[in-house]
């Protein structure tokens, strides 16, 4: 069965919850679950396929990228992070070679590389170009 579709101004309004949160006031867990999971359900739909799987534990997974389609067991091109780096990948704030380099993503695989399908949200955000 199909999740349920997360709507556009639940999710802008989560993601923005979550970037407000600070060291001394994060944002709930509730609201950051909702705004990974928001992203990367854009990510999913703007990169339609099965090739590369994206982890944010503990909030969501997703599979994207066309390319050939993984069916059992590991998949070959993985990606994980952090709720904070994929809030800050997807919404502009850091670059994927900046997010690699520090160690923050783990990517295995040679088609498990994001930076055709950053950020995911552009419009309005302040990061984005």
């Amino acid at each position: 069965m199909a999740r349920a579709r997360i709507a556009d101004a639940a999710g802008e309004a989560s993601v923005r919850g979550a970037l407000a949160g600070s060291a001394e006031a994060p944002a709930s867990r509730d609201t950051t679950a909702m705004a990974v999971r928001y992203l990367l359900q854009l990510l999913a739909e703007q990169a339609e396929g099965n090739t590369v799987e994206v982890r944010i534990p503990p909030f969501g997974a997703v599979q994207c990228i066309p390319g050939p389609r993984h069916t059992r067991g590991t998949p070959p091109n993985v990606i994980e992070t952090d709720a904070a780096t994929w809030l800050a990948l997807a919404t502009g704030a850091v670059s994927w070679d900046e997010a690699v380099a520090s160690g923050a993503v783990h990517a295995s695989g040679q088609r498990a590389d994001l930076t055709a399908y950053l950020p995911v949200l552009t419009t309005g955000w302040p990061h984005s170009a």
